[in-house]
């Protein structure tokens, strides 16, 4: 990522993260995984394939990511890991409204994942408020 993003433009993702994005945190089986699950992150924008340019616009910006282009006419610009996730969060935290509370929850997510020590009650609190957020995001 730039080092220097201007804050009018950051304040411009963050409307376009409140108004066309989605925060998101998934339970992901996996057999290799300590308690036999991978918590994964994710922040996606959503742009009608006309206009994917404002996507690629994004990813110069984030230097991370992928696009993909759905058979319904519109384009996802993903981002998937929890620490780009986090770092691009927290820059526009200042600056978001809609998502306030989505990125609370995904900093309380990240701490849990990231401390020391780190076990399986740690694990379930962090997988309660991933179900949490499935919620905020009206998921099924």
């Amino acid at each position: 990522m730039p080092k220097a993003i201007s804050s009018i433009t950051k304040s411009y993702i963050a409307g376009f993260l409140d108004g066309d994005g989605c925060i998101m945190f998934q339970l992901i089986r996996r057999k290799d995984y300590v308690y036999g699950y991978q918590i994964r992150a994710s922040v996606v924008f959503y742009q009608k394939s006309t206009n994917r340019h404002q996507l690629e616009w994004l990813k110069q910006i984030f230097e991370v990511g992928y696009l993909r282009d759905r058979k319904d006419g519109m384009t996802e610009y993903t981002i998937v890991g929890l620490k780009p996730v986090i770092k691009i969060l927290k820059l526009l935290q200042p600056y978001v409204h809609l998502k306030k509370e989505h990125i609370r929850l995904a900093l309380k997510i990240y701490k849990l994942l990231i401390d020391r020590k780190f076990n399986l009650d740690k694990f379930i609190q962090a997988s309660r408020l991933v179900d949490h957020s499935g919620v905020i995001n009206y998921s099924k």
